[in-house]
């Protein structure tokens, strides 16, 4: 259904219109398709809508018969489609962003520059699709992406786009710094403690660390250590010294993270002299997590969950983590939205709504 506004701009671009000898339409814009056909071999456009008309065009839509045409003559206050689009591409791309330098009927793919985490800013992005003239379709916010992916498409929507709409979406774009970009992996060595009496004494074969040191392993991070160690504060506080020493930026301490007394994970992370401590999550499975800082050296208490379930909070959080993101109250709590999984019989994680707030 067509608004006033799109009635309107429709009327601007038929009032735009005009015939004039082929000869004198260099530099011109055409409003449709021309269609060629020889007879037993094709029948298809030769020059499609949007199409700058160019010298060496002149002999060939001589040949198809077309000695007037019908054209698009742009004011000094409109721009044709695949302009439009391409200024405003190098407003949208932040880092780790490239995109089509080559647009295609106002089209423009953007893909990622390396291995990370797709990061969007929502927020613009909305004032952005409000304008109408034009359009960003993104991946979800906090997506891991490899090298390649497409991550993002836009497009200007008319075949002409009045210039104070590009100058404004160019504005969003660039006060943002890039409506989305790409973090590149930062944290590069980790370590894992596993914590558990019965798995320390050898009653029970360890399924945490194996599960862990995967996890890491997937996102290149080396495993520096995999450590067993008994419900003792003291024990467990001497492993994770001994992994800041080996220099991990990251330590993953899993189990003891409930509430129960012999459960001292959480306090052994504390008298580590651990900051910015966010126990508890809006998230299941894993509503027992744990996300501090020793040192801006990011340490994580992983419940039970983990264990059991193939997607958890972990998942939600570890490529932020990774990416370099400082996670806070506030971003935990956000999880809460999406937060809930499926439970799903085969898991399809990421491709589902989990984390997908």
């Amino acid at each position: 259904m067509l608004t006033i506004k799109s009635y309107e701009r429709l009327e601007d671009i038929r009032m735009a219109l005009k015939m004039v000898p082929v000869t004198n339409a260099v530099g011109m814009v055409l409003p449709h398709d021309m269609t060629e056909i020889i007879p037993g071999e094709k029948k298809g456009p030769a020059f499609k809508k949007g199409h700058v008309i160019k010298d060496s065009d002149i002999p060939h839509l001589q040949r198809m018969g077309k000695n007037h045409i019908y054209v698009l003559e742009l004011s000094g206050n409109e721009l044709h489609e695949d302009e439009a689009a391409l200024t405003i591409a190098q407003a949208i791309a932040g880092p780790g962003i490239e995109y089509d330098n080559q647009p295609s009927e106002g089209k423009v793919g953007f893909r990622a520059e390396t291995e990370g985490l797709l990061q969007i800013d929502c927020r613009h992005l909305l004032a952005f699709n409000l304008l109408g003239e034009v359009m960003l379709a993104t991946y979800h916010d906090n997506t891991v992406v490899k090298k390649g992916d497409l991550v993002a498409a836009g497009r200007a929507i008319p075949l002409v786009v009045p210039r104070p709409v590009v100058d404004k979406a160019v504005s969003i774009a660039s006060n943002a710094g890039g409506l989305i970009r790409v973090l590149p992996w930062k944290i590069r060595r980790g370590a894992v403690l596993v914590t558990g009496q019965e798995v320390f004494e050898g009653r029970i074969k360890d399924a945490f660390g194996p599960i862990m040191k995967e996890k890491l392993k997937d996102y290149g991070v080396d495993v520096l250590s995999v450590s067993l160690v008994t419900d003792d504060v003291e024990m467990i506080l001497k492993e994770i010294k001994k992994a800041l020493g080996l220099g991990a930026e990251l330590i993953l301490c899993t189990g003891g993270m409930s509430v129960d007394p012999d459960d001292v994970t959480r306090v052994a992370i504390r008298e580590a002299d651990a900051t910015d401590i966010v126990y508890g999550s809006p998230v299941l499975p894993g509503a027992m997590f744990l996300v501090s800082y020793i040192e801006d050296v990011p340490v994580l208490g992983i419940p039970a969950c983990a264990m059991y379930f193939r997607t958890t909070v972990l998942d939600l959080v570890l490529p932020r983590i990774l990416a370099g993101e400082c996670m806070d109250r506030e971003k935990i709590a956000a999880l809460g939205h999406g937060g809930l999984c499926f439970s799903c019989k085969t898991c399809n994680y990421p491709l589902c709504p989990f984390g997908k707030g």
